[in-house]
């Protein structure tokens, strides 16, 4: 890990923290909203407890990875799969695209911003 890791004058760094920085809100929300193991189960997930914290345990990494460019493209990668499965169950709870109205949008474009970070990570 270097300094320039962190130089925001590079664009590629703006992603890669940008990306990492996203999950935090979801790994306080986990916890701090009652509804997540709800949405867990409702999804499918059993059992939904286990699941939400592997979920969490998997953005922790990702946060750390991501933000501090600890084995950056394989830790994208696996962001890209995670969001990915979270599009999916989504989209296959709700049916919905556009992501202000419940839909698997949001994860499919972070999805996609991971992928770019994987590429050139």
């Amino acid at each position: 890990m270097t300094f320039d890791q962190f130089n925001l004058l590079n664009e590629f760094n703006i992603l890669r923290i940008m990306c990492g920085l996203f999950f935090i809100p979801h790994i306080i929300g986990k916890f701090t909203e009652p509804k997540a193991l709800e949405l867990f189960g409702a999804f499918g997930f059993k059992p939904p407890r286990f699941w939400l914290l592997t979920a969490c345990a998997i953005e922790i990494v990702l946060t750390v990875g991501l933000v501090f460019g600890i084995y950056t493209r394989y830790v994208a990668a696996v962001g890209v799969i995670h969001l990915l499965v979270a599009a999916g169950a989504t989209y296959r709870l709700n049916g919905k695209w556009l992501w202000h109205i419940g839909g698997a949008e949001y994860c499919v474009f972070w999805a996609l911003a991971c992928l770019v970070v994987a590429m050139h990570g």
